[in-house]
């Protein structure tokens, strides 16, 4: 109870700080409004591993060292979890592909788990590094038959992948699939407007060298030849917009859509049925078709 309480004033007086900061300097408010959305939530490791422990690997990674491991034997999916999570996430899906004949590779992403922290320092990541780590592996542990992705691991895995990763079948879960509507929220649960939101989005991409647009999911499935996608969401998803997954579906060829409800944002890595569909669409057990 305690704690709540202190958690709900920090967060008044942030909330206070900033309707100073839109009004007065919105360029110093768009500056601590950065350093908040690069803050990486602690991860829960160890309350969500429904599976025995892998072989423990280390990568080097941008002078960083990636912590993962890996189960069986057979053609690579790799596991990718999201903002604030660790590999243990997606362990529910582990058992089922080994058994389907598949080497699985897993890993904590920079700032995350196990790993170290990223060049940023402790407490502090980008998609950018979860992308990097992901090349990594897969130039360790060998070509990607699949890459499944949880919710911010969606969007590293694309943008992988427009560097150059290759991957047969894709399986997004939870996607968040564009950016900046994203930022329209933030601002709100922090109390800022869009003087402050502009110039943090500005930032953003000055500190990408790139528009937020190329972070969308949408523009994967412009590339000439996008391999078959599963998109599994649940309509009561609080972190990320099913909506928004539906329309992914419509727009990226070859690709399907998997509604659940009542799982929100993570109950739905390990759902029985989510992880069985999840396993038939790595092994290629029925055609892919439009998501309607």
């Amino acid at each position: 109870m305690a704690s709540s309480h202190l958690a709900a004033l920090q967060k008044s007086t942030i909330v206070r700080t900033f309707w100073v900061l839109e009004r007065l300097v919105p360029g110093i408010g768009a500056r601590w409004a950065e350093a908040l959305w690069f803050s990486v939530p602690r991860s829960r490791v160890g309350h969500d591993e429904p599976t025995g422990p892998g072989r423990r690997f280390q990568l080097r990674v941008r002078g960083r060292t990636v912590v993962g491991e890996v189960w069986g034997d057979g053609p690579v999916v790799y596991l990718q979890h999201g903002w604030g999570g660790w590999r243990g996430q997606l362990g529910a899906l582990v058992d089922p592909l080994v058994e389907a004949g598949h080497r699985v590779v897993a890993f904590d992403a920079p700032s995350h788990g196990d790993s170290d922290p990223g060049p940023a320092g402790p407490g502090r990541g980008t998609v950018l590094e979860f992308a990097d780590a992901l090349a990594a592996a897969v130039g360790t542990h060998g070509p990607a038959h699949a890459v499944v992705a949880h919710s911010l691991g969606c969007t590293a895995t694309a943008i992988a992948m427009r560097d150059g990763l290759a991957a047969t079948r894709l399986a997004f879960v939870a996607p968040l699939v564009e950016v900046v509507p994203y930022t329209h929220g933030f601002a709100s649960r922090f109390g800022f407007g869009e003087r402050v939101r502009t110039r943090m989005v500005r930032r953003f991409e000055r500190r990408f060298g790139m528009p937020m647009s190329s972070f969308d999911l949408t523009a994967t499935a412009r590339q000439p030849t996008p391999p078959p996608l599963l998109v599994a969401h649940d309509r009561d998803d609080r972190e990320t917009r099913w909506p928004d997954s539906r329309a992914l579906s419509r727009a990226w060829p070859n690709a399907r859509l998997l509604t659940t409800s009542g799982l929100g944002h993570r109950r739905i890595l390990s759902e029985r049925e989510v992880v069985a569909e999840v396993v038939r669409f790595v092994r290629g057990d029925g055609a892919e078709h439009l998501a309607s």
